[in-house]
Parts: C-alpha cells; sequence; structure tokens
C-alpha cells in the first residue's frame, strides 16, 4: 500500500551468489558488471557492494546517483544513471533492467526467500498435535504443536499449520495454504489453495448480531444474541495479516475472493463481500453487510460503513470514513485536515454553524431576488 522508494530484506545469503543467476532465473537484462556477486537485498541508503536494491519511480534519481548498491534494479530510463555512479568498485557497477522494478523486487524478494528462510517443519503431524478419527489430514501436510484438527475438516496437501492452530469442524484448508501460529479456521470455514494467515488471526468468530430487547418498566433495553449461522469462504491466493477478525455471516457467508490481501490487525464484519485482489491497509474496519468491488484498495485506519457498496477500481484514502457508496471508480477522501487544536476546535465549531449559515444566505437571496 505504502509508496516506498525502496525496501530492505535484512536476511543475508550464506554464501554470495552471482547475480547473473538470478537474472536468468527471474528475467530482466543485466548490464555492467557481469561478474558481481550479491549477498544481501537493501535499502539504497543502506546498501553496499554486495547488495541488490530498486529504484521505482525516476523521482529517487538523486538517491541512485548516490547509493553505494553493487546492483540496482530500474528501468529502461534510469539504467545509465545506475552505471554511472561515482566511485565504482572493482568491476563497476551493475544495472538489472527490467519495466517494472517495483514488480521485479517482489518476485526477487520471493526467491530470496526461498534460499534464507528457515527449512519447512518435516512433514506428517508433530507428536503433541491432535486431529480427530474423522478428519482428513493429506500425508504432505504439517501439522505444527499442539495444532488442532476437528472432527469433519480437511487439510489439503502441502498445508501447514503452526503451533497451536485450530482448524475446527467441518472447516478447509486449501493446498499449499500456511496458517501461522494460533490461527483459528472456524467451523465450517473454507480457505483456497496457496493461502497465508499470519498468527493470531480468528476466521469465522460470530458477527455483531443483537436485538434490542426492552426491559420491564421501560427503563431501557438488553441485548438478544442473534446466532451466526453462515460461514467465511475465502479464495485462493490471499494473504491474511496478524490479528485480524472475519466474522461467519449471519444467514450467508462472508466472502474473500481471489488474491485478496489483508495487512495487520483488520475487522471484516459479517456478510461482507470483498472483490478479488482488493488490498487493505492495518486497522481498516468494514462493516457488516458492506460490499467492496475488485482491485479496491483501502488505507490504514480507513472505516466502510454497513451495508454500503464499492465500486470496482475504488480507492480509500488513509483514516477515511465511508459513509455513502461509491459507485464510479476513483480515489475518494474524506479526511479533516490536522491542525493545532486551538484552531481546529474554531474550524469544528464554523462547521457545526454551516446549515444556519445556509439557510440565513438563502433566506437574503429571496429577498434581494427581484
Amino acid at each position: 500500500m505504502a509508496d516506498r522508494p525502496d525496501a530492505a530484506v535484512p536476511s543475508e545469503l550464506p554464501a554470495p551468489v552471482p547475480l547473473e543467476r538470478v537474472v536468468v532465473a527471474l528475467g530482466g537484462e543485466l548490464r555492467g558488471n557481469m561478474g558481481l556477486a550479491v549477498r544481501r537485498l537493501a535499502a539504497l541508503a543502506d546498501a553496499d557492494e554486495t547488495s541488490v536494491a530498486f529504484v521505482a519511480h525516476p523521482r529517487y534519481r538523486a538517491r541512485l546517483q548516490s547509493s553505494r548498491a553493487g546492483a540496482v534494479i530500474v528501468a529502461p530510463e534510469l539504467a545509465d544513471v545506475a552505471l554511472q555512479r561515482p566511485d565504482p568498485p572493482p568491476g563497476g557497477w551493475a544495472a538489472w533492467i527490467v519495466a517494472d522494478p517495483y514488480a521485479q523486487f517482489a518476485a526477487l524478494t520471493r526467491w530470496w526467500r526461498a534460499h534464507v528462510q528457515p527449512r519447512p517443519a518435516p512433514v506428517g503431524v508433530h507428536p503433541t498435535a491432535w486431529v480427530a478419527p474423522g478428519a482428513r489430514v493429506h500425508p504432505t501436510a504439517r501439522l505444527g504443536p499442539f495444532a488442532v484438527v476437528e472432527d469433519g475438516a480437511v487439510v489439503e496437501e502441502d498445508a501447514e499449520l503452526g503451533a497451536h492452530a485450530v482448524v475446527q469442524a467441518r472447516a478447509h484448508v486449501g493446498a499449499g495454504t500456511r496458517l501461522g501460529p494460533h490461527v483459528v479456521l472456524g467451523y465450517d470455514c473454507r480457505i483456497g489453495a496457496r493461502g497465508l494467515v499470519h498468527g493470531g488471526t480468528v476466521i469465522g468468530a460470530d458477527g455483531f448480531g443483537f436485538a434490542p430487547v426492552p426491559l420491564p418498566g421501560g427503563e431501557g433495553r438488553r441485548w438478544e444474541k442473534i446466532e451466526q449461522l453462515g460461514a467465511v469462504r475465502i479464495g485462493d491466493d490471499v494473504e491474511i495479516g496478524a490479528n485480524c477478525c472475519i466474522d461467519r455471516g449471519a444467514l450467508g457467508d462472508t466472502v474473500l475472493e481471489d488474491g485478496v490481501k489483508l495487512d495487520n490487525l483488520i475487522q471484516i464484519g459479517h456478510n461482507v463481500h470483498v472483490g478479488r485482489h482488493t488490498a487493505m491497509a492495518g486497522c481498516v474496519g468494514v462493516a457488516g453487510s458492506a460490499r467492496i468491488g475488485a482491485f479496491c484498495t483501502l488505507g490504514g485506519g480507513a472505516i466502510v460503513l454497513g451495508h454500503l457498496e464499492l465500486a470496482d477500481h475504488v480507492h480509500i484514502s488513509a483514516a477515511s470514513v465511508v459513509m455513502r457508496s461509491i459507485l464510479q471508480p476513483g480515489q475518494y477522501s474524506g479526511i479533516f485536515p490536522i491542525d493545532d487544536n486551538r484552531a481546529w476546535e474554531k474550524n469544528a465549531a464554523t462547521l457545526r454553524q454551516l446549515h444556519a449559515l445556509r439557510e440565513r444566505l438563502k433566506a437574503l437571496e429571496r429577498r434581494t431576488t427581484p
């Protein structure tokens, strides 16, 4: 979601690897120091001669010129800048030229992780894990310490359950999907293939449904629970951050379509429908029965009220509150500008008077109009 010129992956390869080998694996054109061996990924400002960095936009030309990164992933228009930086090391600088440096860097991080991350847990069920007799766990799946798979649940091939993860009755984990430590996939809920759910997330908790019932004597009301009888359906290639809550539907299901990406600490209310390849930054809240289209983005802390609809390709700025349906693609913001508190209070007081001022203006117009 953030527009950053560079990023860093702190892990280093155990030994330098020829950059040319990586370029052959991932595509693009390598110019300059063809014999360069690299060991780490780094931000432009932190890189050294064994590092690979990237530049996503020409506005970062000055940062590129001063960077000590041995190789830089750049678009064609910045290739000469990358190669002609001052004080080159022996062998010179290298430029990895691609049409979309940001997408190429994403591919590189995946290649990098595959070579530096800890080896996966052995295939099979940890001795402390528990699998109900009626559950189906594929022989290639991995179940970590104290993981639980309840009756009727299915865990498909190459799936992984972290320590203390729980797959409740009749839930379904797709092939190659990873549930992190302490993740709960509620009963009857399902997640598709190649998903990733980070630790602490709960999928399929009850939605917030209560009916107000008057108390005797009319002194107030109490709340009667409305049982949440739906489930959660999540498509393929979905990533969900840490400590998110995705509520089950009241009657129908809550749905996240293919390719949805959620940051940490996100609340998705009951019966929400999120279209494919939509992304939400941290602390977004989507209230019940809202429908979010495909290819949308919601900035951090944005709120969508219940029963509203967002069309495809709608982009909501951080901290905005969506209070009406948005049926046309575009960028939308609803943020009152920050100010020092005294000025903000004056402006807020003025806002409260706008309706009265409008009525006075209309009255003056009627009196002065012939």
